[in-house]
């Protein structure tokens, strides 16, 4: 870290992941930072508490496979980067197969902590109600799904752009002790061990085909919230409610969030589960369970009712019901540059989910290449772009300009909220990838396999190879 205090302020705005990321590798250039958060002052219809980074979904960075899966990739690539985001999330993490999850207070209070601790950032606790000042030749707006409406409305009012905007539903969370372990039982799908896992990190409740046919006919005849002005607008395909999965096919459930692949009843062995639903844990005691997959609109009384019918899930105790909240994202494609400045005003960025990412470790990710862009103008010099065969580049690329571009309506039509994946990155050169030896067919989830291998490990190399360039 560099301890030159040479270098006015650079301002961010939002103390979520992205903010707080911003902030972390801004400060770790040697540049003062002010992180403007309003909780605490103002709270939000989804925080809990005035803690930075605070986890309003699920406690999940997905998987951390950085060999065969985008999102493992781009948590490796933010560990290269020096991420405070990551280097919180290892450090409070609870065990979850395959997955990276995290104890969501430990991990808050880790990046709270770390933050205030930091001798080149400021936390001012404010409610910032319009565009930063022109004095502020530096700015980062991490604001997120949540923005405050004056803000909001500011933002509106600049880009004279009309925010789009999607539902994110928050699934319910169980007490461990209400959970019937004479029907549900440990196991991760397919025994496999994750970061700090086991391979027995999900409590499972099995279901036979009556008990699915009753639970799903539940979900599509129960109230739901009102949506108001809100109704119509589109739902993010990663984040879908529990009911309105239910609504798109009597199967859908059972091939999604509910399969029972990969599962064996360790109370009946013999007999495959027609249906299953996972929990995982949610803190690093052990004491709650978040329902996987079970976002939801559901009113509270009908989520008691219908999630007890779950079997082993009877006597649940939610420490927690879902909820609903509404996201905004800009039309970045036509509204911010490749370095993610807002086109027509030098020096103000964007970042985090409010660009139009979807996930904890993409708005992260987001928040930490703005930050690394708005340090490096400050210290006069050019911003650095990761290579589009990284993550980083690959999600910084949908964001910028990654859509299909519509003749009537440049930018905005196809331009929808996205989580990392194989899809954004570019295509291998030809040659990449050959049979190996002694194999006699290399085609189908062997080849597609190798390929993911392939891109991810070039992804990599890219990554280390731009950071080492762009110290």
């Amino acid at each position: 870290m560099t301890n030159s205090t040479s270098h006015s302020p650079i301002h961010v705005v939002g103390g979520g992941l992205a903010g707080s990321e911003a902030a972390w590798q801004i400060a770790e250039s040697g540049i003062p930072v002010i992180l403007h958060e309003m909780r605490g002052v103002r709270g939000t219809d989804a925080h809990k508490t005035d803690g930075l980074a605070e986890l309003v979904c699920s406690n999940s960075f997905r998987s951390d496979d950085a060999s065969s899966n985008a999102v493992g990739v781009l948590h490796a690539e933010m560990r290269l980067a020096n991420s405070l985001i990551m280097r919180a999330a290892d450090a409070n993490q609870v065990p979850a197969g395959g997955a990276l999850a995290v104890d969501r207070e430990g991990f808050s209070a880790a990046v709270t902590a770390a933050i205030e601790g930091h001798p080149q950032i400021t936390v001012v606790r404010e409610e910032i109600t319009g565009l930063p000042p022109e004095a502020w030749d530096q700015v980062i707006i991490a604001t997120g799904p949540l923005t405050a409406p004056g803000l909001a409305a500011a933002i509106q009012e600049r880009t004279g752009a009309d925010s789009l905007a999607f539902f994110d539903a928050i699934a319910p969370i169980v007490h461990t002790h209400s959970i019937d372990m004479d029907i549900c039982w440990h196991q991760s799908r397919y025994d496999k061990v994750g970061p700090g896992g086991t391979g027995k990190d999900y409590i499972n409740c099995p279901m036979d085909e009556a008990q699915y046919n009753a639970f799903v006919d539940a979900l599509i005849a129960a109230d739901t919230t009102g949506f108001k002005e809100w109704e119509g607008t589109p739902y993010f395909d990663g984040c879908l409610p529990i009911e309105v999965m239910a609504e798109r096919g009597r199967e859908t459930l059972r091939h999604g969030p509910m399969k029972p692949m990969g599962l064996t009843n360790a109370h009946n062995p013999t007999v495959k589960p027609y249906a299953v639903v996972q929990l995982r844990q949610d803190n690093a005691l052990g004491t709650l369970y978040n329902m996987v997959g079970f976002q939801t609109k559901l009113k509270y009384g009908a989520q008691a009712e219908i999630f007890r019918m779950i079997p082993g899930l009877q006597n649940a105790e939610f420490a927690r019901l879902g909820g609903l909240h509404r996201n905004t994202y800009l039309q970045s494609p036509i509204l911010l540059d490749r370095s993610l400045t807002l086109k027509g005003r030098p020096g103000l960025r964007f970042a985090g989910q409010i660009t139009g990412c979807e996930g904890y470790v993409e708005s992260a990710s987001i928040g930490l290449l703005a930050g690394r862009f708005a340090a490096a103008e400050r210290r006069g010099k050019a911003p650095s772009l990761p290579p589009e065969t990284t993550a980083f580049g690959a999600l910084l690329g949908h964001i910028t300009g990654g859509h299909i571009v519509s003749d009537d309506e440049p930018g905005k039509r196809s331009f929808q909220p996205m989580n990392i994946n194989f899809g954004l990155f570019p295509e291998l050169e030809p040659g990449t990838i050959t049979k190996p030896d002694g194999m006699k067919r290399f085609r189908g989830k062997d080849k597609a396999l190798a390929k993911k291998q392939a891109t991810a490990a070039r992804a990599l190399e890219a990554c280390r190879q731009w950071l080492q360039a762009s110290q």
